[in-house]
């Protein structure tokens, strides 16, 4: 059992998301609270279904505290400034996850 941080996003128009991202890579690539990351655009999901979200983001920490220390990292706390400036709409949800099919290597 891990714990994870689901973000659901639509960015301003105008925001470049490429270097959000790219930003947001190095930041979880920096913090090894952050045990996985993934991040992906909507591609398929009928617009009606997506409520004009349009990126999904995912990460796994291995307790909650992991994640309470990772929210007040410095280096979180200062991409936050950024990520937060870009954002038109947004969902957060965060949970202990039960895996019920592990990941195949």
């Amino acid at each position: 059992m891990g714990f994870e941080h689901l973000v659901i996003v639509r960015f301003k128009e105008g925001a470049v998301v490429a270097d959000i991202m790219k930003g947001l890579e190095k930041l979880v690539s920096d913090v090894d609270l952050v045990k996985t990351f993934a991040w992906g655009e909507d591609l398929e999901s009928p617009e009606m279904l997506t409520q004009g979200f349009t990126h999904a983001i995912s990460m796994t920490f291995d307790k909650k505290q992991d994640y309470t220390a990772f929210q007040t990292h410095p280096s979180h706390v200062e991409f936050s400034a950024t990520f937060s400036a870009a954002i038109e709409k947004i969902v957060v949800l965060c949970f202990s996850s039960v895996q019920v099919k592990p990941a195949i290597a």
